[in-house]
């Protein structure tokens, strides 16, 4: 089991949100860049008027491991940054909303 490679840097998330491909959803916008490796990145950003801590960290949780359920069949050379919408309530969604919304993105932006 590989483990993903996060994007942890300030300007890495800059680089791929100011000059990325932008698709959003009903939970999620996801944007997309070419980095030029062969591997893909992965970031993650939830707002903190989504919830207290324990909130954005459950939703962390469910986006990095519906990211892991697709990642073996993505393109590779990618760089991703997921964001949460900050005007869904935490109470409003569960796993398998996730994982449709994170797959009907994948699949308009044809990586998947």
């Amino acid at each position: 089991m590989k483990k993903t490679v996060m994007l942890k840097k300030n300007y890495e998330f800059r680089g791929v949100l100011n000059k990325g491909i932008c698709s959003r959803g009903f939970l999620l916008d996801i944007y997309i860049r070419k980095n030029n490796k062969k591997i893909n990145q992965l970031g993650i950003a939830v707002s903190k008027k989504a919830g207290n801590s324990v909130k954005r960290n459950k939703i962390k949780r469910l986006i990095r491991e519906n990211y892991r359920l697709f990642e073996k069949d993505l393109d590779v050379g990618n760089s991703i940054v997921i964001l949460w919408k900050k005007k869904i309530d935490y109470n409003n969604f569960n796993f398998y909303d996730v994982k449709n919304d994170i797959f009907n993105i994948f699949t308009k932006l044809k990586i998947l």
